[in-house]
């Protein structure tokens, strides 16, 4: 007999009921914890005002194409630049000297100098541009160390005429706004400026710059060089005329790659005025990849495109 077995026997009873009581509880107890991904996305249907021509060229190799977002996860296969869709015969009617094509939902990256202060600055900027072919949001924002992060956000519809702003804001130290009345027939600005008559087609200063993609890519061949078009470019402070003029092609290399373009330019016409100078790419459904602003004193902002990502 072995004098040890004795104490073992209530040892190994007592572990087994441990056990099975464990056992138990587990099989009792809630399932996983499952926790909800805090940067998921939903993806924004696409579509196009009217039937417009497919981009005249494709983005060079190095440079990755403007995708339209679909409605469903994007599948592995590459898609078009722009996702074309019929217009209606009432959007013919109500719009019959104007066609647009507007990009589909995409996010630009883009490197950035300025030069203020007598000093040159290099920082970087992106330009989040969605829609679900009614409503869209533009949210552009520059920043640079040691200078305040410039935010501008330009919210509203998709119509027949291309874009309808409802609300601008312009975030520098302070956030200021402008307020598309359209039921009023003004624009209103919450720096208690005097109200501006809301001329039809109206753009803010950023929509503008979606705007005349969208309406040079619904009819290339009506904007030759020397072409101008005058759309009224709401600040948050005044809305006046904005007369660009569409210079002859250039091919540009940008960080992002090399890429063909449209020049589009707006010269000041006051003593205050500011100086515009915006490059379109017609191989990424004319969205701008650079964008030259000059202020009266000299100093300038340049941005260029650097990067796209396919949300």
């Amino acid at each position: 007999m072995n004098p040890a077995g004795a104490p073992w026997r209530p040892l190994l009873a007592v572990a087994v009921a441990v056990l099975a009581a464990h056992l138990l509880i587990l099989r009792a107890g809630p399932g996983p914890l499952q926790l909800a991904n805090p940067l998921a996305t939903h993806a924004l249907f696409t579509r196009t005002i009217t039937a417009a021509p497919p981009a005249p060229t494709a983005a060079p190799e190095p440079l990755p194409p403007v995708l339209a977002t679909p409605k469903r996860p994007r599948a592995p296969e590459a898609a078009p630049l722009l996702e074309q869709a019929p217009v209606s015969a009432a959007q013919h009617e109500a719009a019959p000297q104007a066609s647009f094509a507007v990009p589909g939902s995409v996010r630009l990256h883009y490197q950035v100098s300025a030069h203020s202060r007598n000093q040159l600055w290099q920082g970087k900027g992106e330009l989040l541009w969605r829609h679900d072919g009614e409503r869209y949001e533009a949210h552009l924002e520059v920043s640079a160390p040691l200078l305040p992060t410039r935010t501008q956000r330009s919210t509203g519809s998709i119509t027949a005429d291309g874009l309808a702003p409802l609300r601008f804001s312009d975030k520098g130290r302070s956030e200021e706004a402008a307020h598309f009345q359209r039921d009023q027939g003004k624009v209103s600005f919450s720096s208690n400026r005097p109200d501006a008559p809301l001329a039809p087609g109206a753009q803010d200063r950023l929509s503008v710059l979606l705007q005349l993609g969208a309406l040079i890519a619904g009819n290339p061949g009506k904007f030759g060089p020397e072409a101008t078009i005058a759309i009224q470019t709401a600040s948050t402070r005044d809305a006046e005329p904005w007369i660009f003029k569409v210079e002859v092609e250039e091919q540009l290399v940008l960080p992002g790659g090399a890429v063909a373009t449209i020049k589009l330019t707006r010269n000041p016409r006051k003593e205050f005025d500011l100086k515009v100078e915006l490059w379109l790419a017609p191989g990424m459904a004319y969205v701008p990849v650079r964008l030259r602003l000059t202020q009266p004193n000299g100093d300038w902002l340049d941005q260029q495109w650097s990067s796209t990502d396919r949300d």
